[in-house]
């Protein structure tokens, strides 16, 4: 409880965390807000459907509370209201706002526990995190808006959040990097995956750095680091140590 998770890739596609992360936590019976900027409802569910994981039953029985970011982007630009009198979660695309506040106050009330709810925990899953910049949100923004995400739901609620940002060291996105830094002095858990330095290989699709921020909590305390190589298939992923791959053996 009360773990903020960083899930970071670079030179790869990290996506297979958040579904990971997103079936994992439906499965344990937690209620979950899913703010996907990345994909749509049905790509979501096509994949969980292989996971074993219906999210729109998750849906029907309010366990999952889906924020499409591309629909609403849509809907917000073309000047159409996915609720009359509800402002849209993205009210800063219309200029008519700077800051996030929506986005927050769509996932507080979200996860705010109401009468009868029998779900275990609150989790805020954010894909990707990456994509507000793109939208044009500035950096404090997003960065202010995962502060009071951490406040609410870590702090008060007890819960968890898992966020994925895209990174690249070589990239002069000085502001996406600046994001990214600040996430990673600020988290419990740092998944980082990375794409093969030597390139593609049908055998091992990167690695993954699996990095337990003990110094958040004890600062006399040294970081866990470990390292594997991965290989993604239709239903699961195979994690193994690196040189044991089957290209390798």
């Amino acid at each position: 409880q009360s773990k903020f998770t960083l899930l970071r890739d670079t030179r790869t596609d990290g996506s297979f965390l958040v579904h990971h992360f997103l079936s994992f936590y439906l499965r344990a019976g937690c209620k979950v807000c899913f703010v996907a900027l990345l994909q749509s409802f049905s790509h979501y569910n096509i994949v969980a459907q292989k996971l074993g994981v219906s999210l729109a039953a998750a849906k029907e029985r309010g366990q999952l509370v889906f924020l499409e970011g591309l629909k609403s982007c849509l809907d917000l630009l073309f000047g159409e209201e996915e609720q009359p009198g509800q402002p849209s979660p993205l009210q800063f695309l219309s200029g008519s706002t700077s800051d996030l506040r929506a986005l927050f106050d769509f996932v507080r009330v979200s996860l705010t526990p109401a009468d009868g709810d029998s779900w275990k925990g609150p989790v805020l899953l954010v894909d990707d995190l990456s994509v507000l910049l793109s939208l044009g949100a500035a950096p404090v923004a997003v960065l202010d808006f995962i502060h009071y995400c951490r406040v609410s739901v870590c702090c008060q609620l007890k819960g968890n959040i898992v966020v994925l940002v895209h990174s690249n060291e070589d990239c002069e996105d000085e502001e996406n990097e600046l994001i990214v830094n600040s996430l990673c002095h600020h988290s419990d858990l740092i998944l980082w995956a990375e794409g093969l330095a030597t390139g593609f290989c049908k055998d091992v699709h990167g690695q993954i750095k699996i990095i337990k921020r003990l110094s958040l909590r004890q600062a006399a305390e040294q970081d866990l680091v470990q390292i594997y190589q991965y290989k993604i298939q239709d239903r699961n992923v195979t994690f193994f140590a690196r040189g044991l791959s089957a290209a390798v053996l």
